[in-house]
């Protein structure tokens, strides 16, 4: 969500600022463009250049830049354009006053001034001047602005009390901001499910049935929802992949059965469901309790089905958008729309292991979207990231037509 987002980092004097190089570690991460910003005297609580070290841009503190050759100025206009976030954490007592009356006597108030984004600030102060009738005059007027407060928190502040004032920890100011990024989002306020990579059946206490799905397909869809402002269980089989974006949550499975329970535990509250799991069709009838010794030369082992969690789906859904996968290798088309019927989905994904590029464990994927007014669109090969993307696309499209 913060990927590609220019992001202005105001950092003023307080001994929170030392939280600051998480933060923009944290920004970094997450995608985004950032640069910072120093009051004067910020820099006794945070060094500059470990700031430029992690955000790989210059630390611009003062208006004027000089060095022996040349001397440059440090446009607060071009910087203020530049961001499409500002972010001024910690905001001191004495900075949020100057905000709120136009005081401009330093490059970060100035570039404060001249940004047309919106400007979010994370106050630091100890607990009396936090509560004082000033600060809290600052709070609404700068709200007036259209300012956006990250709130503090309480705890243990430097002066020993304990008590409101602690700015917020760069993990929930990166969430804030996310969060408000969400707004408006077309799956905003929606609940997505999603099955993703193999299931193991055990045979014995080390081996298993297993199939080749890396679960990469799956984890993509997760992350365009997820950017796209839904609340995504993303319920996985074993799988190397993780899931780090705060509206995913994610649940780990081994067995058909497993994944079975927990998609069933979220399903009546999803809005989304889609199976993109290579679920096992069978599992061994009995699972030894000790590893089968190699004796005869041949092994025969007692097949069973196991439940059909796309089918169980279908036969109970009430205004869940469902979507099925359908990997074929023949009569790809006739058994994708087969599947589609009989399941009860409103769509249906079908890849071929015909097709090259689309399979298991590959960083690619070729698709065809068939609704259930069986209106097929086929696309090329395509990263599966940009796969996941046109899947929510044919999704949207049709959730509300």
């Amino acid at each position: 969500m913060l990927s590609g987002k220019n992001i202005l980092l105001g950092i003023t004097g307080g001994i929170a600022a030392y939280k600051t190089t998480f933060l923009v570690r944290l920004l970094i991460k997450a995608g985004a463009q950032v640069k910072v910003v120093l009051t004067e005297s910020a820099g006794s609580f945070v060094s500059p250049l470990t700031l430029a070290t992690l955000s790989k841009n210059p630390v611009l503190k003062n208006f004027v830049q000089e060095d022996k050759e040349s001397v440059d100025w440090n446009n607060h206009v071009e910087l203020g354009l530049w961001a499409d976030l500002m972010i001024i954490a910690p905001a001191t007592a004495n900075t949020l006053s100057k905000m709120s009356s136009g005081t401009c006597d330093n490059l970060l108030l100035a570039v404060y001034l001249s940004a047309k984004c919106p400007v979010f600030y994370a106050p630091a102060m100890d607990l009396d001047m936090y509560k004082h009738p000033s600060t809290k005059a600052t709070f609404e007027t700068l709200e007036g602005f259209g300012n956006i407060m990250i709130p503090a928190t309480s705890g243990e502040l430097a002066s020993g009390l304990h008590g409101e004032g602690r700015m917020a920890e760069p993990e929930d100011i990166l969430t804030f901001l996310q969060e408000y990024l969400s707004n408006g989002l077309p799956l905003s306020g929606k609940k997505v499910v999603i099955t993703a990579g193999p299931t193991f059946e055990a045979i014995d206490p080390v081996r298993f049935i297993g199939n080749h799905s890396s679960g990469k397909m799956g984890y993509a869809l997760a992350g365009v929802a997820a950017d796209l402002g839904a609340e995504v269980v993303l319920v996985s089989g074993p799988s190397h992949l993780s899931a780090e974006h705060h509206l995913i949550t994610l649940i780990r499975v081994v067995s058909a059965e497993e994944m079975y329970q927990e998609v069933h535990k979220h399903y009546d509250q999803a809005d989304f469901v889609i199976c993109a799991a290579a679920v096992a069709d069978y599992r061994p009838a009995k699972i030894a309790d000790q590893k089968i010794k190699k004796a005869e030369d041949k092994l025969t082992i007692d097949l069973v089905k196991n439940k059909d969690i796309l089918l169980s789906l279908g036969e109970k859904k009430k205004d869940q958008y469902l979507v099925g996968f359908a990997l074929e290798t023949q009569n790809e088309i006739e058994n994708a729309k087969g599947k589609l019927k009989k399941k009860h989905l409103d769509a249906i994904v079908l890849n071929s292991l015909n097709d090259e590029g689309a399979g298991f464990g590959k960083n690619t994927n070729k698709i065809s979207f068939i609704d259930k007014n069986l209106e097929i669109k086929t696309f090329d090969v395509k990263t599966k990231s940009a796969v996941a993307v046109d899947i929510w696309n044919e999704i949207l499209k049709r959730k509300d037509a």
